[in-house]
C-alpha cells in the first residue's frame, strides 16, 4: 500500500500552494484509493526553531540522555519515522521573502539527522531515505523560475537529495500577485501539469 505524506507550509489554509497540493493528492488518491495519506500542516502545528538543547540531545548517546533530552529527540524521531514510512512526499511551498517558510526549515532541521536520514562517508554524505518520489507545489507572487532569485528550487533539490530523495518534480504557479489574468493563467497551467503528472 502506498503511503503519501503531505507537508503544507503556507501560513494560510487557503494558500495556493496548499490548494495545489490538495489537488495533486486528490488525483493520486483517485488512482490509488487504498493509499494511506498523512497531512502535516506546519502552519497550524508549527515546530519551534532548532536550539542548542535539541542539537545537544541529538548528539548525546541514547543511553545517556536525560528525560528532557529524550523528550526532545522523541519529536524528531516521530517526524523521521513518518517521513521514512512515506513512499510519496508532497510539499506545498509558498515563497516568502525569496525563501522557504521558516516552518518548513524547522521541519527540515529535525529530519536531517546524521546516522538516521543521512550518513557521512569517505566520499561525502549519503542519503538514507532513497526510493521515494517527491512533488513540490511552488506558489510565488512574482516570476522567479529559472532566475537567480529562485533560491527555493536549488535548496529543495539539494536538501531532499541530501537525505536520499532524488526523484523530485516541481509544479510552479508564478505571478499570482501580478494581476488577475496572470493569476488565472498560472493556476490553470499548474492544474494542467498536475493532471498530466497523475494521468
Amino acid at each position: 500500500m502506498t503511503t503519501i505524506l503531505q507537508l503544507n507550509a503556507s501560513l494560510s489554509p487557503q494558500g495556493q500552494s496548499d490548494q495545489l497540493a490538495n489537488r495533486l493528492v486528490a488525483a493520486l488518491l483517485a488512482k490509488q484509493p487504498d493509499a494511506k495519506l498523512t497531512v502535516r500542516d506546519l502552519a497550524a502545528q508549527p515546530l519551534p526553531h532548532l536550539d542548542a538543547a535539541e542539537v545537544g540531545a541529538f548528539f548525546t548517546p541514547a543511553e545517556s540522555r536525560s528525560a528532557e533530552q529524550q523528550a526532545l529527540v522523541a519529536v524528531s524521531d516521530g517526524l523521521v519515522a513518518e517521513l521514512a514510512a512515506a513512499d510519496v512526499l508532497v510539499l506545498a511551498v509558498p515563497m516568502y521573502n525569496f525563501g522557504i517558510p521558516s516552518t518548513l526549515k524547522a521541519y527540515f532541521d529535525r529530519v536531517a539527522r546524521a546516522g538516521v536520514t543521512f550518513k557521512y562517508t569517505e566520499t561525502g554524505p549519503v542519503g538514507l531515505l532513497s526510493g521515494k518520489k517527491a512533488y513540490v507545489l511552488a506558489a510565488r507572487g512574482g516570476m522567479y523560475q529559472g532566475t537567480a532569485k529562485d533560491s527555493q528550487t536549488a535548496y529543495l533539490k539539494d536538501f531532499l537529495s541530501f537525505i536520499g530523495i532524488d526523484d523530485v518534480t516541481f509544479v510552479y504557479a508564478e505571478g499570482l500577485n501580478m494581476g488577475d489574468a496572470n493569476r488565472a493563467a498560472a493556476l490553470a497551467a499548474a492544474e494542467q501539469q498536475i493532471a498530466l503528472l497523475t494521468a
